[in-house]
């Protein structure tokens, strides 16, 4: 059961942490030497980690017997140094742009470890992947003239995929990429060939992309994905990979119940049946009309129960038919299945610090915790990052008295909040108080980040030896 909380009360969304974090929290001086030293705020990050998030999803493939190919979504983090673990891990790097494909191939990464699934890709891109031997996911009519015509040009072939779309479930599942199953069924057929339009492109496999968390949605478009691939077998054109990219579950939080008492209380507060809980009563992307509530928040999933490998185990373990589950289609038929995660390999790999700049009360009586950052430095497309910051005090209050109020940043703007949320505080931050934000390495710090103001990027750390200043290195981004 749900307690009732009280209309003064704000709800908690206490994070996940792990032991490294824990340690690193405890040495106040070493993270004020670090925000002496690098400014704030700072993304502080721990390989060990991203290691365990690859055992998790290896392991799956491993139980279930089927070839697994995992590419990490470089997208998510712009730090090279994940690059580097990617390859001593013996895993694959998912690129999106020329410079995270340059530095796949800088690090030393095999060509065959990496893929290049850029939205947007230039002739000068698709130079660098052809001369370099790297397999491109083509999405488009255009984008195959032009990889064409850059290998003819070159005097070389490129290996390729084709990401496809127009799958039905219930009906056809929205995207804004790939081309229809059909169509490309017919270019392969006709177009693929030596005297074809795209003679110089060698298919090797297929991509999709679905949007949101349905495990059912990706195994129907997985589903009828190998049925393409059957149709095309039988006319001698071989599919050595499906790819069925990322998106696969992070749980932040500790607690189902604080998940849900958060968003009672959401709706009670839009609802004016409680006191608001968001900056100016701001629904999550809900709206209200005369007196009920349209919509959901518009917020990640941050506490699931099917994260990571279970999400992944609940997709290969669908049904591809009556008598078969989709790992077992996979395995009879060769087919290496792909993975792109991004967010999920960098579960609990980063955290990021800034520090307490001014506290200030407004004529509205809402009170502002200024601090050395901006809200594009931990922002996703996800309307609020609902879990509560850790407070790091350098001084010891004799007589805390707590106090509530909101974070809010450098930009010049009305809404440059660092957090939605109204925020408890055991006691009143004093200027030079640290704010720790956990588990933010995945898509929270560098994927919206900007240099509005002309400010500076955060500094990227990696903290390697629990006992000293010496174990923390910077990345070269």
């Amino acid at each position: 059961m749900i307690t009732e909380i009280s209309a003064q009360t704000l709800p908690k969304l206490t994070p996940i942490i792990k032991p490294w974090v824990g340690q690193l929290l405890q040495n106040k001086g070493l993270l004020n030497e670090i925000l002496e030293k690098y400014g704030s705020p700072v993304n502080i990050h721990h390989k060990g980690e991203f290691h365990e998030n690859c055992r998790t999803f290896q392991e799956v493939g491993e139980n279930l017997g089927v070839d697994l190919g995992i590419f990490f979504a470089r997208k998510a983090n712009k730090c090279k140094t994940f690059v580097s673990e990617a390859k001593a891990v013996n895993i694959g790097v998912d690129t999106a742009s020329y410079q995270e494909l340059a530095d796949c191939i800088e690090v030393g990464l095999p060509s065959d470890k990496i893929v290049l699934t850029a939205a947007i890709k230039s002739r000068k891109l698709l130079e660098l992947a052809v001369n370099n031997d790297i397999l491109v996911v083509l999405d488009n009519l255009d984008e195959l003239e032009l990889l064409q015509s850059t290998c003819k040009e070159l005097g070389k072939s490129c290996k390729v995929g084709l990401r496809v779309s127009g799958f039905l479930f219930e009906d056809a599942l929205p995207t804004r990429f790939g081309i229809c199953l059909q169509e490309a069924k017919v270019l392969l057929l006709e177009e693929f060939t030596s005297e074809g339009r795209f003679g110089l492109l060698n298919f090797q496999g297929f991509h999709f992309h679905i949007n949101g968390y349905s495990i059912q949605q990706r195994a129907t478009a997985l589903s009828q994905t190998i049925q393409l691939a059957d149709q095309l077998g039988v006319e001698g054109i071989e599919c050595q990979f499906i790819d069925i990219g990322g998106g696969y579950l992070v749980n932040y939080l500790e607690s189902a119940d604080e998940w849900n008492e958060f968003h009672q209380e959401l709706n009670k507060a839009i609802l004016g049946k409680r006191k608001p809980i968001t900056y100016r009563n701001d629904p999550l992307g809900m709206f209200l009309h005369e007196g009920e509530i349209f919509g959901s928040p518009k917020v990640y999933p941050y506490y699931n129960e099917h994260p990571k490998g279970i999400f992944l185990q609940g997709i290969l373990e669908s049904k591809f038919d009556s008598d078969t589950k989709l790992h077992e289609a996979l395995s009879c038929r060769h087919i290496q299945l792909r993975i792109e995660p991004g967010r999920s390999l960098l579960d609990q790999t980063g955290i990021t610090i800034s520090e307490v700049m001014f506290r200030k009360k407004t004529s509205q009586g809402h009170r502002f915790i200024g601090l050395g950052m901006n809200r594009t430095q931990l922002r996703s497309s996800s309307e609020d990052f609902l879990l509560d910051p850790i407070f790091i005090s350098n001084a010891d209050s004799q007589n805390p008295e707590p106090v509530e109020g909101y974070l809010v940043g450098a930009y010049c703007l009305e809404q440059e909040l660092i957090l939605k949320r109204k925020m408890e505080f055991a006691s009143l931050p004093e200027v030079g108080d640290l704010v720790c934000f956990v588990n933010t390495a995945g898509y929270m710090t560098h994927f919206y980040e900007s240099q509005a103001h002309l400010l500076d990027l955060a500094k990227n750390l990696f903290f390697e030896d629990e006992g000293n200043f010496e174990g923390v290195f910077a990345d070269k981004y």
